[in-house]
């Protein structure tokens, strides 16, 4: 999924999950109880509530959520929040970078787009893990 974080058409990307696994219109109109109608009209959709995009998940076995994860770790700006302070909320390790990030990053080095400083800069991604990256992934 060669998409770019900043900007995401939910349905555009469940549409092309369905493509890639080739799920019948018959099987996720059963599975959600609707019509082609409405399953036209949610793949239209720029954004779904999270209790459909979760079903959405479970039909297609992909996590949809880890797109809006991607983005928030390219695109979030650094937290005024005290990370002292204890949560009642799960915390989750915002550090973890999946393959497509670090592709998405790659591919803006290769090709030019953004200089390193940029990157580090932009995305806050540190400049050891950044060299690190770059070494691994030459090409």
């Amino acid at each position: 999924m060669n998409t770019h974080f900043k900007d995401i058409h939910i349905g555009k990307l469940i549409h092309q999950r369905i493509e890639e696994v080739s799920v019948k219109t018959l099987r996720i109109c059963n599975f959600f109880n609707c019509t082609e109608e409405e399953v036209k009209k949610m793949l239209e959709q720029k954004d779904l509530s999270t209790d459909t995009l979760l079903k959405w998940c479970k039909l297609l076995e992909y996590d949809f959520f880890r797109v809006y994860s991607q983005h928030l770790i390219l695109y979030s700006p650094p937290s005024g929040i005290d990370k002292k302070e204890k949560s009642m909320l799960p915390s989750f390790r915002k550090s973890i970078y999946t393959r497509e990030i670090i592709d998405f990053i790659m591919e803006l080095v290769h090709t030019g787009e953004k200089s390193k400083s940029q990157i580090i800069e932009e995305y806050r991604i540190p400049k050891s893990t950044l060299y690190k990256w770059i070494e691994k992934y030459k090409g």
